[in-house]
């Protein structure tokens, strides 16, 4: 600590500020905690700003309500039966729109981006809000003029709901309602854009999903957080992003140079020479970085001090394994199984789900595969398995508590599970685990599923850390596990009691912050030479934040495909053992 302060009274012995370039002469100033690092890169290019055609509507009364920007051209409704029959025909357009970009998105990104669009899917099935739209029909108000006025009261009711996730859900009512109106004055929703930096308010799922890499280079939202749906797919596209600039972004002239770098939240507009020079260097680096990394990856990573690190992949999809294959992920860290049973009508059956295990396994050739077992519920419900609202469905029936509810589901998993571990190098991991007594009734279901010979020789037992008790009394759960795996995007929002979707708590929402840290470290000392201790959130993919879950015992890291070259090279590049003590916030 003295040789800290030491250095901290020499400026850390660099140059003092008043020596240094001028960062820019013109910075957008932030009206809160922005702008925010959404998705990491370097962009570079004009201004362009979101452009749609306004759709005009009338309503016929002043207290129908609207869909914010969005008004429709409509007469009163003389034909009931056919205004009626001109929303139902909106909405399966609609319908048909959302799942091709489902589809799509699932291809691209994954099924945890995909299941973004379940909600929209299933808020135009809602009957109680088409009973209400029916009803303003039935009174004479046009298809446009009562789907405005409902979806605008549904939007409001959302809003002013005191959890702060069910809160955010007011922008899926909005798009939706958005989309259905444009269906049914037969406007296009479609946002046009030229190549360069957009500049935009937010982004809907939809919108974020549609973007082109080729022609996008960046985003910068004025709004969002980066836990957002918009964050989540531009990270997918590789998308360079910056959130929460504030307002004064949305005044930048179209074509206005703009520079940013997603991932430290830099901002800057019309940079000064020496600026954008720099910029333009740094861009040129992290090109050469990320060829290096890559022509690497395929050996292992091997800290300073002669550490091997695991690094392997977090999947969703036979694809996402040939991903991680190319990118030399040394197996899959995390199989989110989830994506089978999501987007249908009813459970996959056995056979399904041995098929597709076995082809993720058969892409990751003589490499361990960790799947997980089915994590839904509370936020991210099943058509199939109806559940009661929940007022926090974050702190709802979810993940194993949801599987140890309904056995069957859980039971035939664990059989597809159990077969596939008798051809290939699996492990089965448990999420959402808050209690010893969890672990045991799954590990009793493994059982029963695995039948009398018992499961395959081969097949190691896991569990997920994402819950602060759970890190709290890991000793309990040591002896029945060969690893854990840390969950660090949950165990933060519990532990800061921050959403990480949530804009308002977005600088709150930090995997590095102490008391986060201090719960890994908790983890890590109990299970040192006992079981293996992984990290799969976020955080694994975090510069900043790799060497020091190293020092504090870390050693294997799940991260996306496209991230497992970089994370190679930043933990070969590191210290792994003794690099971090953990003492309040010495950890930092």
């Amino acid at each position: 600590m003295e040789h800290i302060l030491t250095l901290a009274r020499r400026n850390f012995d660099e140059r003092a500020e008043h020596d240094l370039p001028a960062v820019s002469h013109k910075r957008v100033p932030a009206a809160g905690p922005g702008p925010l690092p959404g998705s990491p890169g370097i962009a570079i290019g004009p201004a362009r700003h979101l452009s749609s055609p306004t759709v005009e509507v009338e309503t016929g009364d002043t207290d129908s309500g609207s869909m914010d920007s969005v008004r429709t051209d409509s007469v009163e409704a003389v034909d009931p039966a056919g205004q009626w029959r001109r929303l139902v025909e909106a909405i399966a357009t609609v319908r048909r729109e959302i799942e091709h970009v489902r589809v799509l998105t699932l291809r691209d990104a994954g099924p945890d981006e995909a299941g973004i669009f379940d909600a929209h899917l299933t808020l135009m099935a809602d009957s109680e809000m088409l009973a209400d739209v029916k009803t303003r029909i039935s009174a004479g108000r046009s298809a446009s003029a009562a789907w405005a006025a409902c979806l605008s009261q549904v939007e409001q009711e959302w809003a002013q709901l005191p959890d702060p996730y069910l809160r955010q859900r007011a922008q899926d009512v909005h798009a939706v309602g958005q989309q259905v109106l444009a269906a049914l004055t037969g406007a296009t929703m479609q946002r046009t854009w030229g190549e360069g930096i957009l500049v935009a308010r937010d982004l809907t799922p939809a919108e974020a999903a549609a973007l082109d890499p080729c022609v996008v280079k960046g985003v910068v939202l004025a709004f969002g957080s980066p836990g957002s749906h918009s964050a989540i797919l531009a990270r997918a596209k590789d998308i360079p992003l910056v959130v929460a600039a504030g307002r004064a972004v949305l005044a930048i002239p179209d074509g206005a140079t703009i520079v940013i770098d997603g991932g430290t939240g830099e901002l800057h507009v019309d940079p000064a020479a020496a600026v954008l020079d720099a910029f333009v260097k740094r861009a040129g680096e992290i090109d050469e970085r990320r060829a290096r990394d890559l022509a690497l990856a395929q050996e292992p990573a091997v800290s300073r001090d002669s550490v091997t690190v695991a690094v392997a992949a977090n999947l969703g999809s036979v694809a996402d394994a040939r991903s991680a294959l190319a990118a030399g992920a040394d197996g899959a860290g995390l199989v989110r199984t989830e994506f089978l049973f999501q987007g249908r009508s009813s459970a996959p059956a056995l056979a399904e789900q041995l098929a597709q295990y076995a082809a993720i396994c058969g892409a990751l050739p003589d490499r361990r595969v960790t799947l997980r077992t089915l994590d839904v519920g509370g936020d991210k419900p099943l058509a199939y398995l109806p559940m009661p609202h929940e007022q926090n469905p974050f702190l709802g029936v979810r993940g194993i508590r949801l599987s140890l509810e309904r056995r069957d589901l859980l039971r035939e998993q664990l059989d597809a599970i159990c077969q596939t571990a008798g051809r290939f190098p699996v492990s089965v991991m448990f999420p959402m685990v808050s209690s010893l007594a969890e672990l045991l009734q799954a590990r009793q279901v493994l059982a029963e599923a695995a039948g009398p010979a018992g499961p395959p020789p081969g097949l190691r037992v896991g569990m997920m850390i994402e819950v602060p008790g759970a890190a709290l009394k890991i000793e309990s759960f040591l002896p029945h596990v060969d690893f854990v795996s840390i969950g660090t995007n949950d165990l933060t929002q519990y532990t800061l009691a921050a959403e990480r979707g949530n804009a308002g708590v977005a600088a709150i929402w930090d995997a590095l912050d102490p008391a986060v840290l201090a719960l890994v470290h908790r983890v890590c000392t109990a299970a040192s030479g006992r079981v293996d201790v992984a990290v799969c959130g976020e955080a694994a993919s975090d510069e900043l934040a790799i060497p020091i879950l190293l020092g504090l015992g870390v050693r294997e890291f799940s991260v996306s495909p496209s991230a497992v070259p970089r994370v190679k090279a930043r933990s070969a590049s590191s210290i792994s053992t003794g690099a971090v003590t953990c003492h309040g916030r010495r950890c930092r």
